[in-house]
């Protein structure tokens, strides 16, 4: 993690920092894990922590924010057809604002197996989009 990456997720608030980090973990798990995800770097975009890869998908951002305090949103690229792929194939999993954000409970429970899913597929959108 670089130090800038690092000092974000410290300044988090005590009660988001460990779900934040577990999320992070996540991702960098299926990033390192799928041979098909060309992983590149955890950077900071938009003063958020992003994981970008080379060729084989779109950038991925989460973040916290007091505004909406009790979730944890993940940002894909607006020119994708990503969210509306994932309003698809879960409906009534997730909170969907525009065409963008993807919001989890930041205390509550969701699908780790769906949300795993929806992060490949950011990851892997290149490889995948002509299949939508």
């Amino acid at each position: 993690m670089s130090q800038d990456v690092e000092k974000r997720f410290n300044g988090y608030p005590n009660h988001v920092r460990p779900q934040m980090l577990e999320l992070r973990n996540l991702i960098l798990e299926i990033a390192i894990n799928d041979n098909e995800i060309d992983f590149k770097e955890e950077s900071l975009k938009w003063g958020e922590p992003s994981f970008v890869t080379n060729s084989s998908g779109s950038t991925l951002r989460i973040d916290w924010k007091k505004k909406h305090d009790d979730k944890i949103s993940l940002y894909v690229n607006c020119n994708t057809k990503l969210i509306s792929i994932f309003k698809e194939l879960y409906p009534d999993d997730f909170e969907y604002v525009g065409n963008r954000e993807l919001q989890i409970p930041l205390n509550g429970k969701y699908s780790k197996i769906k949300l795993s899913k929806c992060i490949e597929m950011v990851l892997k959108y290149n490889l995948i989009k002509d299949k939508f």
